[in-house]
């Protein structure tokens, strides 16, 4: 700012002119900030607006989503359409079948892709990169084409109806390898070749020394197994034919009223119920899955 008015005295401009000048070019930059701030404001209200909706809807009485002039803050507020849920539609045994296939194949997840991403990163072993091209080229099948001869053999194997059912396809993925392989193809191999001169395992290389530092794309793959897990709908539709083995999305798909009319204010309450406990994972794993999500760049 100081340049520009030595600048504008050397063109011999008059002071008052010079002042005015000064002045505009001082508010600029606080009116640019000023209308970003407003857009990005704007844009976070209409990101929100169906999720303030939705959770307003699910506190109102059956029947009350359709006022004109519509009612964002319910009146009155009540809890009836979750106590419906729960005590009715038998919501609370399907929250229970997705916690335990959502919490397996996140843990189950985690370890066998990291064992399997350790591999490919740090040993050398004959056709490695083969079958890690050929572990990539599985990506580009559509996962629906496998899931007929999937279910006839787990239809054999007697895993319909059963939690092993849902866990075992979710246990490891193509993805959640590659991801951990590049994150950890940039741990230094000398950090290894150290902790094998202090005469330290194989198996505790991998448990402290790699994983403590690959905590970053753990967090990361924990949340995208634990999200995928969680709002899986074709696969436990198809496995699963009891009703008391219905994951959420599957229960929220059946809740429809007489005549097949469907109660938007239950709709609602149970959104609400299969969106929480995703927000909840990924706010409280936030610090590491938005440095995971960027890292592992780096070139074999």
């Amino acid at each position: 700012m100081w340049s520009l008015a030595v600048d504008l005295s050397r063109q011999g401009a008059p002071v008052g002119q010079r002042a005015a000048r000064v002045r505009s070019m001082a508010i600029w930059p606080t009116s640019k900030s000023v209308l970003l701030h407003l857009a990005l404001v704007v844009v976070f209200a209409i990101t929100l607006a169906p999720f303030a909706w939705m959770v307003s809807t699910s506190l109102k009485p059956t029947g009350a989503s359709f006022t004109l002039p519509p009612q964002w803050i319910p009146r009155p507020a009540t809890l009836v359409q979750y106590k419906t849920l729960f005590a009715q539609m038998n919501f609370a045994r399907a929250t229970l079948n997705s916690l335990v296939v959502a919490v397996s194949v996140t843990v189950l997840g985690l370890f066998i892709n990291s064992l399997a991403g350790f591999a490919f990163a740090k040993y050398q072993f004959p056709g490695r990169q083969r079958l890690f091209g050929l572990l990539l080229a599985s990506m580009m099948i559509p996962g629906q084409v496998a899931m007929l001869p999937l279910f006839m053999m787990f239809n054999k194997l007697g895993l319909l109806n059963n939690y092993l059912g849902l866990i075992i396809p979710g246990m490891a993925s193509m993805f959640g390898i590659f991801l951990l392989k590049q994150f950890m193809m940039s741990i230094p191999d000398a950090l290894l070749d150290s902790a094998r001169i202090d005469g330290a395992s194989e198996w505790r290389i991998y448990w402290q020394v790699v994983l403590p530092l690959t905590k970053p794309a753990l967090a990361t793959l924990a949340v995208f197994s634990f999200m995928g897990a969680w709002n899986d709908f074709l696969w436990p539709l198809i496995v699963m034919t009891k009703q008391s083995m219905y994951t959420l999305p599957v229960a929220l798909a059946n809740l429809t009223g007489e005549e097949h009319r469907t109660q938007y204010e239950l709709l609602m309450a149970g959104s609400v119920v299969v969106i929480l406990p995703i927000a909840i994972a990924f706010l409280a794993m936030q610090r590491f899955y938005m440095s995971g999500i960027t890292a592992g760049s780096v070139k074999e």
